[in-house]
């Protein structure tokens, strides 16, 4: 059954507006919430603590926090921590981080790629509270155990677009989150590729898709703004009442997508966003 989600945006919506727009989200029974971590603007881990300390039921998704930018012993503290005290309810991702930003903090690495081959194994097998030693390029631990890890480790996710970083998400992730802005047909090519690169692994692994929504008045109009310029811009986005996103669903579960989280045009009240996304949800569960 394909699960359903919605976006908080630090481009849109800043940290002075979170704690509400989290309780909105909760009371409105939206099952999950996620956020990500851009420079300079708010910190994943922070926030995703506050929220879920704030709230009972909703399950919160980073998608994603930069692996440059923390030591893979500290994300896996980050990550134990918060799954210690929230059992079950975060959904943490890591990415490669915006390269010119990773430039701009010094932590800018020569090869993405190598960095989350070793990184994302490194800390799966930390979160599975086993003792890490490696001794990689961007990666070295000596001996190095969690003293309290998760009683049950969560899903790892990768943020992935290019080819080369959908397989090795494939390869050496739990989950892989795929952003917004493309079609169905291209989600299911990312999974493809993602599956591919996965082959001979046990086990099944997750698939996250942002998609840009918009309910109410003029929707198809902000759908279309908030895709841009692309080919096909309404192939890219969902629209309407909660019946017809709920129904547009399924195109992208078709192509393989286990999580559809909704990302709010640019212009919307985010209550009232929760609330349809919220709907949205229990009509693809009752479908």
């Amino acid at each position: 059954m394909t699960r359903i989600g919605a976006i908080f945006n630090p481009y849109t919506h800043s940290p002075d507006e979170f704690r509400a727009a989290v309780r909105a989200a909760e009371d409105a029974g939206l099952p999950e919430l996620w956020l990500w971590e851009d420079c300079f603007r708010t910190s994943a881990f922070a926030s995703a603590a506050a929220a879920l300390a704030w709230t009972d039921q909703l399950r919160i998704g980073i998608g994603i926090a930069p692996m440059p930018l923390r030591n893979v012993a500290a994300t896996a503290m980050e990550i134990a921590t918060i799954e210690r005290l929230f059992p079950g309810r975060l959904l943490p991702g890591v990415g490669h981080g915006v390269l010119p930003w990773m430039g701009q903090v010094g932590a800018r690495v020569a090869s993405p790629l190598t960095l989350m081959r070793e990184y994302v194994p490194a800390l799966r097998v930390l979160l599975a509270g086993e003792e890490v030693s490696a001794s990689g390029r961007y990666v070295t631990l000596d001996g190095v155990r969690l003293d309290y890890p998760p009683v049950r480790a969560p899903l790892v996710y990768a943020s992935a677009e290019g080819p080369k970083t959908l397989a090795l998400s494939g390869e050496v992730a739990d989950g892989t989150v795929l952003d917004s802005r493309h079609t169905p047909a291209e989600h299911a090519e990312a999974v493809r590729a993602v599956r591919d690169g996965r082959a001979g692994r046990p086990g099944e692994h997750e698939f996250v898709a942002y998609v840009v929504t918009a309910f109410g008045a003029d929707a198809e109009t902000r759908a279309r703004e908030d895709v841009g310029d692309r080919e096909d811009p309404l192939e890219r986005a969902l629209w309407g009442d909660p019946a017809r996103v709920a129904a547009g669903v399924g195109a992208y579960a078709e192509a393989g997508v286990d999580a559809v989280i909704l990302q709010p045009s640019s212009r919307v009240d985010l209550a009232e966003f929760y609330t349809a996304a919220a709907e949205v949800a229990r009509l693809v569960v009752a479908s």
